[in-house]
């Protein structure tokens, strides 16, 4: 695969270091990928958008998937997961993750993570959507995240691994050969470089997250807005499955209007025993699926906006008053301060709910050792597509997926160099930048007109007429971008905003054509014209690669399996 030539618009490097690896990105993924290069003598550098912590690992409540449990088997494990993803997994990538799953959850306790335990010593295991057992390991009740998050940050810190933090990746450096030779970046105001700058190395791991910042209200942090997607598509790497962004059914509503990173109310609580109900405190979701509120998220995502629809109400309820307020405390601390915060007591009311973006089941397409169709370049966590969550992840299993794929990156990475040379992989040597931007930036605003675009024609309910409006409206915005950079040489300013917003239009340009492609309803991807699933069709994966022209070659695999990346 080619270079499409395209980078954004940004000042030449004015430093530089040298790496075996750098590693994008600072959640589960990333840090356990950094910690296995770095114990495996590869010279590592960690690069990060904000603090070491502040990823969307941070904010997982519910907790990380594994069977862990008595008479709990990988087997239901994937038979769960397969089921979840409405046949678009690919099942030897499932399989992977569960056999390889509970070992790399111990794996992570030896690094320093505590997660809840009963009585007699063993981990405390709860059940979420989809799941026939319980599975689900969590940490301070509600608080997985932080945990795991804790842990890594430390081991990191205490082995010394160099970090560079409040850093926005840019583009990737190639070789003559069209081989990985590090990444740009600017360092904001509070990091150890100043500006722009790169780090040259022949492995890039990107582990940069979602991009649920592409709509109005998402679960994401304010730093997911798709930059690992942008940065792949633009290096020439394939992107497959943008269609299927979950949306979490139960995010705390503040509000029709309310913008940006809303609280989640953990799938965890309907696995304790709370209920959804509607205005009238009926329990809509029984009869729905045999599992009713537990039902895998997409079902219940539909089931709680049909009955929104059905009564022109703006959101549900989910009524755990019965949990008692030492419950709530003890089990759920996290998500009763945030409540109680926002005016909401859980213990005496039910609580206003309603479905917003969550996670991308899609992204860089990769195989089942992380790597891309750009040599030297691999991707892990929520930022890959590797086929374990098909077209919707199960509850639960995306720490694990981090943690599971980025140890068999960093294995496959310290091969490739052993092989190379010795132990250290050779010393790249980037091609130069292009003379001129080959992108025009835009301006920072354009990042609400994107969001609301995406909300309006992209969000739970789609339609052929939904989507090409979206489609037009975000023409439009290039188009607006592109004529000024012609007509006057002039684009917007390089800065954080500027580039954001470009790589938000860029992933939400995937995002609708994929969309507008699959004419049929699948796991999170709900076409209300097109309302049936067909697998005589489109049980297959839709591959997205960006051309030098700046256009989308938009293709189906043959089957359901992926072609190999190489």
């Amino acid at each position: 695969m080619t270079s499409t030539g395209i980078r954004l618009h940004a000042p030449a490097p004015g430093w530089s270091i040298s790496a075996d690896v750098v590693v994008v990105g600072s959640g589960v993924a990333g840090l356990t990928a950094a910690l296995r290069c770095e114990a495996a003598g590869l010279t590592t550098v960690v690069v990060t958008k904000a603090r070491l912590d502040d990823g969307s690992t941070r904010w997982a409540q519910g907790g990380i998937a594994a069977a862990l449990g008595e008479g709990d088997t990988p087997e239901q494990h994937l038979e769960d997961t397969l089921v979840a993803g409405a046949g678009l997994c690919d099942e030897e990538a499932v399989r992977t993750l569960v056999t390889e799953g509970p070992d790399a959850v111990r794996r992570l306790i030896s690094t320093g993570a505590h997660f809840d335990t009963d009585g007699e010593g063993d981990i405390h295991l709860t059940r979420e959507g989809g799941h026939h057992r319980r599975r689900i390991a969590h940490a301070g009740g509600d608080a997985t995240g932080a945990e795991v998050s804790r842990a890594l940050v430390e081991a990191v810190r205490a082995r010394g691994l160099r970090t560079i933090e409040n850093a926005l990746v840019l583009d990737l450096l190639t070789d003559a050969e069209g081989r990985t030779a590090g990444v740009t970046l600017h360092v904001m105001g509070e990091g150890q470089h100043d500006g722009v700058g790169a780090v040259h190395a022949p492995a890039v791991v990107l582990a940069t997250g979602g991009m649920g910042q592409v709509f109005s209200a998402t679960t994401n942090p304010s730093v997911s807005t798709g930059d690992g997607v942008a940065l792949a598509l633009r290096a020439g790497a394939e992107v497959s499955d943008l269609e299927f962004v979950q949306f979490h059914p139960t995010v705390l509503f503040l509000g029709a209007d309310a913008e940006g990173q809303q609280p989640l109310v953990s799938e965890a609580v309907r696995g304790e025993g709370a209920y959804l109900v509607d205005g009238d405190g009926a329990r809509f979701m029984v009869g729905q699926h045999e599992l009713a509120e537990l039902a895998p998220r997409d079902i219940v995502a539909k089931g709680i906006t049909r009955r929104m629809l059905e009564q022109g109400a703006e959101h549900m309820y989910l009524d755990a008053r019965h949990f008692g307020a030492a419950m709530w405390e003890h089990r759920f601390p996290t998500i009763l301060a945030a409540c109680r915060a926002n005016g909401i007591d859980p213990v005496t009311e039910p609580i206003p709910i309603a479905p917003a973006a969550h996670y991308a089941s899609g992204g860089v397409r990769t195989d089942a050792r992380g790597r891309t169709t750009v040599p030297g370049l691999y991707a892990c966590g929520e930022v890959a597509c590797t086929g374990v969550h098909g077209a919707n992840r199960l509850a639960s299993n995306s720490l694990l997926e981090g943690l599971v794929y980025a140890e068999r990156i960093a294995a496959d990475i310290a091969a490739a160099a052993r092989a190379a040379d010795g132990l250290h992989a050779r010393v790249p040597v980037p091609v130069p930048d292009p003379e001129k931007p080959a992108r025009p930036l835009l301006t920072p605003e354009t990042r609400f007109a994107i969001q609301r675009t995406m909300t309006e024609g992209a969000g739970v309910l789609r339609s052929e007429e939904s989507l090409a409006r979206a489609a037009d409206q975000l023409q439009r915005l290039r188009t607006e971008a592109r004529d000024a950079l012609e007509e006057n040489g002039k684009t917007a300013e390089p800065g954080v905003d500027t580039w954001e917003a470009t790589n938000l239009l860029c992933v939400a340009r995937v995002l609708v054509a994929a969309a507008r492609m699959r004419e049929e309803t699948r796991g999170c991807h709900w076409r209300e014209d097109r309302a049936e699933r067909d697998d005589a069709n489109w049980r297959r994966h839709i591959v997205v690669r960006l051309n030098p022209d700046r256009s989308l070659a938009v293709r189906t695999t043959d089957t359901a399996d992926f072609p190999p990346v190489r």
